[in-house]
């Protein structure tokens, strides 16, 4: 089934128009906020291949870039797509070495025409592709030897996890399912922000001009959780066990603490089949 034909059907959110959005207020402080968090968690780029799985808006192929890598970036949404392709035309024209193209994880041909990589980046991106054990077996045999690869996969919180699903199949199966889910998420995620901000003696109303520590917006990060479908999650020692046994070894952690949310795995691969 096509990507168009998904949608329609109700079986995959639209992605790409949600980073449509979110490049209307796409600006220089966002790019060294990713930046910042490329380094911190892969270490120096310059030089280095650099793949991005599921590139969305692009932000991170543009911070890559921009940190000296040499970067491939691709993904399923054709409109993610063309909001890289944006990016690259109104912050790095002249960038030859930036390849762009329309294709999917689960294409093992197109993959094995892509090679291999020094640093793959795939934050929030295997978990919506309907098949996430594929996946993640395949990009496993895009990091070269000694390359790392940083993933981010929704934390499996067992019946909350089983709700959010039935919540993100209502979304995008009718448009008033979308506008039921939309008021009910908002009215969720700023009810839960308002407690915590009291909490902390905080504005409650800074957080909805700021970005978070990777550049990104929070109402567009809210409609990418609520809309964001196929949806599956993994325990962090799912994830863990799944890459030791192909070769790579954990060398950072950052886990939701049990909660909604991504757990980040950064691996290096010590070795080509993990015996």
């Amino acid at each position: 089934m096509s990507f168009a034909a998904e949608v329609a059907t109700g079986e995959r959110f639209t992605f790409g128009k949600n980073w449509q959005r979110y490049l209307h207020k796409f600006d220089e402080a966002s790019l060294e906020l990713a930046k910042t968090s490329l380094v911190s968690m892969l270490g120096e780029l310059r030089g280095r291949t650099f793949l991005d799985v599921g590139c969305g808006s692009g932000l991170f192929s543009l911070a890559a870039t921009r940190l000296g890598a040499i970067v491939h970036s691709f993904d399923y949404d054709p409109v993610s797509v063309e909001c890289t392709r944006e990016l690259k035309r109104r912050f790095a024209p002249l960038q030859n070495d930036w390849i762009i193209q329309e294709g999917s994880v689960l294409d093992a041909g197109f993959l094995r025409r892509l090679g291999q990589f020094d640093l793959i980046y795939c934050w929030g991106v295997l978990h919506h592709t309907g098949d996430l054990l594929t996946a993640a077996d395949n990009i496993a045999g895009l990091v070269k030897v000694h390359g790392r690869l940083w993933l981010a996969i929704y934390n499996d919180q067992g019946k909350p996890s089983r709700v959010w699903k039935s919540i993100k199949r209502t979304y995008n199966r009718s448009t008033f399912g979308k506008a039921l889910v939309t008021a009910f998420g908002f009215a969720f995620f700023a009810g839960r922000g308002l407690v915590g901000d009291l909490l902390r003696m905080r504005n409650p109303f800074s957080r909805y001009h700021q970005q978070d520590d990777r550049g990104m917006a929070v109402f567009t990060d809210w409609i990418d959780w609520l809309g964001g479908w196929p949806f599956e999650v993994a325990k962090p020692e799912e994830v863990f066990e799944f890459y030791t046994k192909r070769g790579f070894v954990l060398d950072k952690l950052r886990t939701c603490a049990g909660g909604m949310g991504c757990n980040e795995f950064v691996f290096t691969k010590t070795s080509v089949t993990g015996e």
